[in-house]
């Protein structure tokens, strides 16, 4: 049976700069105005009331936006953070204030995987919304069709491996069946114990360095998409 092909988005499809050099500093210059705009909305306040109570419970909207571009200069996976920038990428996506860069072999291997009837699935730490509009948003075009799966921190975290066979019960497949794509060898190495076969993208404009021998921890290892043969898919 074709395999079903899952691929976390940062450092595999998309540059890790991307991330860091163009959404976190966008979403930490938009919060303020975003919140103030916005902050009364029903999408929007039960996650400002979120961070709130976990700092207290009696704090100004402000204060609350100090504490989210704090959790941003941290790089900290926090589900209400992750929902507010999902919300504030939204609109800068709709205003075309940018488009998400993939990799060129990225976006042609996931067509050409899916005209081949491999089922696609994303896995990401950032929010399932964050994925579709980033998908939604590239500058190949409107890729969200090829993907029947979408996946974030919410079935647990990406280096544990309970996590993915949650992903492989919802996909409905063995997780022999399904091919685990990313740049991180740790969760690979979570994936590979739930059951997936696993690869390791081992980008030259994210890792200079080459991830070889011991390091690869015995992950199947590739520069780009196009070095993933068949073989590795069956």
């Amino acid at each position: 049976m074709t395999a079903t092909i899952l691929t976390d988005i940062e450092g595999t499809t998309s540059s890790i700069s991307f991330v860091r050099d163009v959404l976190f500093p966008y979403a930490r210059r938009a919060l303020p105005e975003f919140v103030r705009e916005r902050g009364n909305d029903p999408d929007v306040r039960p996650w400002l009331d979120q961070v709130a109570i976990e700092n207290g419970g009696v704090c100004s909207d402000d204060m609350i936006v100090e504490t989210l571009q704090g959790w941003i200069d941290e790089d900290r996976k926090h589900t209400a953070l992750k929902a507010l920038q999902g919300l504030v990428w939204e609109a800068g996506y709709r205003s075309a204030d940018f488009t998400a860069p993939l990799y060129p072999d990225a976006s042609e291997r996931l067509r050409a995987w899916y005209r081949m009837g491999h089922p696609l699935a994303v896995y990401s730490s950032g929010s399932v919304p964050a994925q579709k509009l980033l998908f939604g948003h590239t500058d190949a075009g409107d890729l969200t069709r090829l993907f029947t799966g979408w996946f974030d921190t919410s079935v647990g975290h990406k280096r544990e491996a309970e996590s993915y066979r949650r992903i492989a019960q919802t996909l409905g497949r063995p997780p022999g069946e399904i091919v685990f794509l990313s740049d991180v060898v740790e969760e690979l190495d979570a994936a590979r114990e739930a059951g997936m076969r696993t690869v390791l993208v081992d980008r030259r404009e994210d890792y200079p360095v080459p991830r070889a021998g011991e390091v690869r921890h015995g992950h199947a290892r590739v520069d780009s998409f196009a070095d993933i043969t068949d073989s590795l898919l069956r």
